[in-house]
């Protein structure tokens, strides 16, 4: 049984630490943006009430320009009207420091920018309050001074409430965040433990259980699918493992067995022979040979060798197969005929592939009568590559396809040849590897091997 093991909460997933830190962000984002907005909102407040200030400055000068000192005093009754809410406060002296108009504080100044704390009623609830106003002072001829303030109330009341709103929206986005994680952080442990559990199904023993989609993006999903591809390949090497050792168990038992009544003959004989030494020898060979094939093969099944794939010229390499064994063929009274389609290149590995078609010309040579034609071919039909090894021999029967690709099995009327029944199999594993499919299709003579591999290769 797999041990079990603490899970960590939502509060403690790698998501919520990821919200966490974006929460982070955002909240320092947020702030600094609406600093600057509070800010520009604020100059921009400033610099309006400053140029209202000029412009009523300039007004009041041209009035006294124009009108004199009744005048003034009438444009600034005009403009006051008598109403606490007005958006303008005078202060006019003369040339004695005597008030004339307004109700300023006198220690205002006369000249230029200030600002001056004044007592006032609220408007709204009649409230005294003290409130900050901006002021221009300036001389006007005949000594007169002239002061005109607006006051800074709006303003004030537009930066704190930006203020309260900055707050505001960094606390939002802060539990937005937190929140988001702390959903997003038990969604992911949620598929997560059912990752987990199939992996403590897998390391229980269930070779065949394979782990869940996590979701959450296709990079998740791409990891899932990579790592499933690794215990199927894992599987399969493991599978090609018990395989190996079960025929070996089984099928080696009666050479093995052989090859202790030679050595017991010999022990028991007072004269060894050099024929029983050769023929040992030989069973020894054999064996030996039995036990590399398995070997390859069971590496083969579990998909060792991938990596050494390369492009190649595959009419090339059937090119020099043909001129291999031609001569073999003739030699056994037979023709070995080839029809290649020229400069098809695919990707594999040579050698494997190499071993596949001897062992598919070879095996046409051993199983064929004296004056039969074996045909190789290479073509490109319908998308796909199709490899044939075609014989005139007596063929296979039908009953028996389906089992010609196993290990060590073998036809009747092959069991006197030499072999250890491991050829076609060695090709069924070459062919899997490479992605292709191996049969054996119907002939009206002889035998027809196919091999069909992807296009894309």
């Amino acid at each position: 049984m797999a041990a079990d093991t603490a899970k960590p909460g939502p509060m403690r997933s790698a998501a919520f630490r990821f919200a966490l830190l974006l929460a982070a962000v955002f909240a320092i984002g947020a702030a600094a943006l609406l600093v600057v907005v509070q800010q520009q909102i604020g100059r921009y407040a400033t610099e309006a009430t400053n140029g209202g200030l000029r412009a009523e400055m300039t007004v009041l000068e041209g009035e006294y320009a124009q009108l004199g000192q009744s005048g003034l005093l009438d444009a600034m009754a005009r403009h006051a009207g008598g109403r606490p809410e007005a958006p303008y406060r005078y202060l006019l002296l003369d040339a004695d420091g005597r008030r004339l108009f307004g109700d300023l504080p006198g220690t205002v100044t006369l000249n230029g920018w200030s600002t001056v704390e004044v007592t006032e009623r609220a408007p709204e609830n009649g409230q005294i309050r003290q409130e900050n106003m901006t002021t221009l002072g300036a001389r006007l001829p005949n000594g007169l001074a002239l002061v005109v303030a607006s006051d800074n109330y709006d303003v004030q009341m537009l930066r704190r409430r930006l203020g309260r709103f900055t707050l505001m929206s960094g606390l939002g986005i802060t539990l937005f965040a937190l929140l988001g994680g702390y959903l997003t952080g038990r969604l992911f442990l949620r598929r997560l433990a059912r990752v987990n559990h199939a992996v403590d199904r897998i390391i229980d023993g269930d070779r065949g259980e394979r782990l869940p989609m996590i979701g959450f993006g296709p990079e998740f999903d791409d990891l899932t699918h990579n790592l499933n591809r690794m215990l199927e390949r894992n599987a399969a090497a493991m599978e090609a493992l018990r395989q190996v050792t079960t025929d070996i168990a089984h099928d080696l038992r009666t050479p093995l067995s052989r090859l202790h009544q030679r050595l017991e003959q010999m022990q028991d004989s007072s004269v060894i022979e050099p024929a029983m030494v050769e023929d040992a020898l030989a069973q020894t060979a054999g064996i030996f040979a039995t036990f590399q094939a398995l070997l390859r093969i069971g590496s083969l099944e579990g998909g060792v060798g991938r990596k050494w794939f390369t492009r190649f010229d595959l009419s090339e390499l059937m090119d020099r197969i043909h001129q291999a064994y031609a001569p073999v063929a003739e030699d056994s009274g037979q023709r070995y005929l080839a029809n290649h389609a020229q400069g098809v290149m695919v990707e594999g590995d040579a050698e494997l592939l190499a071993q596949l078609f001897t062992n598919l010309i070879e095996n046409a040579i051993v199983h064929t009568p004296v004056g039969s034609t074996i045909t190789s071919s290479l073509s490109i039909d319908g998308g796909v590559l199709l490899v044939e090894v075609r014989d005139t021999g007596n063929g296979i029967p039908l009953a028996e396809r389906a089992n010609v690709f196993r290990r060590f099995y073998r036809l009747d009327a092959s069991r006197n040849t030499e072999g250890s029944g491991l050829g076609l199999a060695l090709v069924s594993a070459i062919a899997t590897l490479h992605g292709a499919k191996i049969s054996i299709v119907d002939s009206d003579v002889g035998l027809v091997v196919r091999a069909t591999f992807p296009l894309s290769r």
